[in-house]
């Protein structure tokens, strides 16, 4: 990952894209919560931006930190720059930064394709082997569920079958003791997130 602060270009592209109005923030569960007129003023500048973004800046973004990929995910949902499918399934499936698996979740989710829902599958075999950690395997396993309900291929069924993966990552992991499945909740995320990337697409 590199700094911006010793590099001159990643610098400048996170002062046009990244930090105006502290959008790396917003980009998530927050602009579910926002009103108009800040609503419609964020996904107007958004939507400007993924249409001035090149494919160079983008890629330039995802040497960055989590800042600079969350807006960089995001930013290529918009624009429908599905040519970052594989390396944002990549960068998911490394788990390297925090702060960024919904961006990728989402992301992939909006293309939805069966592709897209490899890339999320593989990241779901990899770590709900591992109920040590406490990375994004819910809203990972949100983002497959819903891009599966909208392909009809029933893969999710693999994961959540009695005694299955799923199961078994939510008895295992600490951090889950005592709570009951979230995936309806993130499914429902996932896809009011999707419909604002719809509506943002729609709009360029």
């Amino acid at each position: 990952m590199s700094d911006p602060r010793n590099d001159a270009e990643l610098l400048a592209l996170v002062r046009r894209y990244v930090m105006p109005q502290r959008r790396y923030l917003k980009l998530g569960g927050s602009l579910l919560r926002m009103q108009s007129p800040e609503y419609k003023r964020f996904m107007r500048d958004l939507c400007e931006d993924a249409g001035l973004i090149t494919p160079n800046e983008i890629a330039k973004l995802l040497e960055g930190s989590w800042r600079e990929l969350r807006t960089a995910a995001w930013l290529v949902a918009v624009s429908r720059r599905t040519e970052f499918r594989e390396d944002l399934g990549q960068f998911l499936l490394a788990s390297e930064a925090c702060c960024v698996g919904l961006a990728y979740s989402v992301t992939l989710a909006s293309f939805g394709t069966a592709r897209d829902a490899d890339l999320l599958a593989a990241y779901l075999h990899r770590y709900l082997r591992r109920p040590d950690l406490a990375y994004d395997q819910i809203v990972v396993m949100g983002a497959f569920q819903f891009t599966d309900l909208n392909l009809g291929g029933g893969q999710a069924d693999r994961f959540r079958e009695p005694g299955g993966l799923w199961q078994q990552w939510l008895q295992g992991a600490p951090h889950m003791q005592g709570d009951s499945d979230p995936t309806p909740s993130n499914v429902s995320l996932i896809r009011r997130l999707c419909a604002f990337v719809d509506e943002c697409a729609e709009a360029r």
